[in-house]
């Protein structure tokens, strides 16, 4: 009874949590225009991919030819539609006509803050761990922290991205008129564009973001399946695309969906969870340097989140140049160096202004928001809106982002086992944090890095805006100093490291043929 009335106190904490600090910004997007991009980028089919080895890997067949009985028949189907348009089916068809790759980054934003939740001890003192062979036992699979948000949202964007490209492919290809070209009594409800309309993107953005969101977040698929089929018909009642044109998408979609559900089973995320013999042997190995080791100061103990994550496949190079992108040792533990890092930190928490509160939690992004990778992800968003971006251009800078925010986590979790460095409350109990203290080592930052390798990465995709997202990695760096959670050290290292990981995004983005 006991635990069965903490975990609702949780859900419901969370929930306020959720409520007070989510930074979703689907409530800002839901009356933005159509999207309109400046270019169709007509060619991007000849853009490089992540994981395609080229864009016809999978063959899409040639669509019906417009006169014929079966275009005419996906034709009569709009103009049936449109004679009957209810208020709920105009508002989403306005709703997905303002990008599916923004509406489904929204939707994994949401996906990440619901479910991300700790969870509560068993009454021997241990914890249970999230198992996605049964993800509706508690506590349920996933608990999206920022390296699992990290990896999904690398997932579903590099997926989107080889998927639109491909769709790019084909459409150059059969060159198919979109409906209201063909025939003019069908409405162009988001507007007209000279884009050809088969394969649709919609149908390849819900085909393949569907079933890459099914499997990391398995308890979710109702829902999940229930966005695919509003896209699509929206798609389709907005005049945009045919059926034919919808379903050849999203069969194409959900092939290349395979590929990376295939990778991610194979990129040793699975084994991130580690076992309490590997957990020991952290302390053992710390200790045996002479070191202090970290340990959580939760009661009763925690223990410490994915210490093998550093393991994962990383995205924009291998796991050897991963490994050597982990900075150098932090401070000795008992040296005079640590202590005044040590000291530092509880000199700033015992005085802080109301702008550092606003700063602390404005970057907190703790339990029941999207992560720092889904703070960095609605910040792009945002920008990106007022670019008019295609739908590939889109999938092609998420893409990059993700990929940056995914092999950050990467890094930085390698880093935090590899040193196992305690955090400042450990060595000084008298620091009260501002926030939340987070279950794992302290060197270096993870917000650090995360922001850093953000703001490399999305400077180069909007030039103009690369001072601003500088300015913002290094708060977002500082707010886990002034919280009192890390050392300067900490978010010090973490921003030099993340700036290296976001270079690699760079170098990619320089080479992928978009620029």
């Amino acid at each position: 009874m006991r635990k069965n009335f903490f975990i609702m106190m949780i859900v419901v904490a969370g929930a306020f949590i959720y409520s007070a600090c989510n930074k979703n910004v689907s409530g800002r997007t839901d009356n933005i225009a159509p999207l309109n991009p400046v270019s169709e980028d007509i060619d991007a089919g000849k853009w490089k991919t992540v994981l395609l080895s080229r864009p016809d890997s999978f063959v899409v067949v040639a669509p019906p030819v417009p006169g014929t009985p079966p275009y005419t028949g996906d034709l009569n189907e709009i103009k049936g539609y449109q004679q009957n348009l209810s208020g709920d089916a105009i508002s989403k068809i306005r709703y997905w006509g303002a990008g599916g790759v923004l509406r489904w980054n929204e939707i994994m934003r949401e996906l990440v803050a619901k479910h991300n939740l700790p969870p509560y001890q068993n009454e021997d003192g241990t914890y249970p761990i999230p198992n996605s062979l049964n993800p509706f036992n508690y506590p349920q699979f996933p608990f999206s922290n920022a390296p699992f948000s990290a990896r999904a949202y690398a997932y579903i964007s590099a997926a989107q991205y080889d998927a639109l490209v491909a769709c790019w492919y084909y459409k150059k290809l059969y060159n198919q008129p979109a409906p209201y070209t063909v025939d003019s009594s069908v409405n162009a409800m988001n507007g007209k564009t000279t884009l050809p309309s088969y394969p649709s993107e919609a149908g390849v953005l819900a085909g393949v973001t569907s079933e890459l969101m099914k499997l990391l977040f398995p308890t979710e698929v109702a829902n999940i399946q229930n966005k695919l089929q509003d896209e699509e018909l929206a798609t389709i009642q907005s005049g945009t695309a045919t059926r034919t044109d919808v379903k050849a998408g999203e069969a194409l979609g959900k092939q290349i969906a395979a590929l990376f559900t295939a990778r991610a089973k194979a990129d040793h995320a699975g084994a991130a969870v580690g076992t309490p013999a590997i957990w020991a042997s952290f302390v053992t190995a710390t200790t045996a340097r002479g070191e202090t080791p970290w340990y959580s100061l939760e009661t009763p103990q925690r223990p410490p989140m994915l210490p093998l994550y550093g393991n994962v496949l990383p995205f924009l190079f291998d796991s050897v140049t991963a490994i050597k992108l982990r900075p150098a040792a932090p401070f000795s533990t008992g040296s005079s160096d640590f202590a005044e890092q040590n000291q530092a930190a509880y000199n700033q928490i015992k005085n802080p202004t109301r702008e550092q509160n606003r700063i602390v939690q404005f970057w907190a992004d703790g339990i029941g928001t999207y992560a720092p990778p889904g703070h960095w992800n609605a910040i792009a968003a945002e920008d990106f809106i007022k670019q008019h971006y295609s739908e590939v251009r889109w999938a092609r800078n998420m893409a990059l982002l993700n990929m940056a925010e995914m092999d950050a986590a990467i890094v930085c979790w390698n880093t935090k086992y590899h040193y196992f460095n305690p955090r400042p409350t450990q060595m000084m109990p008298d620091i009260k944090t501002l926030t939340g203290i987070p279950n794992f080592p302290s060197y270096i930052s993870g917000h650090s890095t995360f922001s850093a390798a953000a703001a490399t990465i999305l400077g180069h995709i909007i030039p103009a805006n690369a001072g601003t997202y500088t300015s913002m990695s290094e708060e977002a760096a500082t707010s886990r100093f002034i919280s009192g959670i890390h050392t300067k050290m900490d978010c010090d290292s973490g921003l030099v490291t993340g700036k290296k990981i976001g270079n690699y995004a760079v170098l990619r983005a320089m080479k992928d043929g978009a620029e």
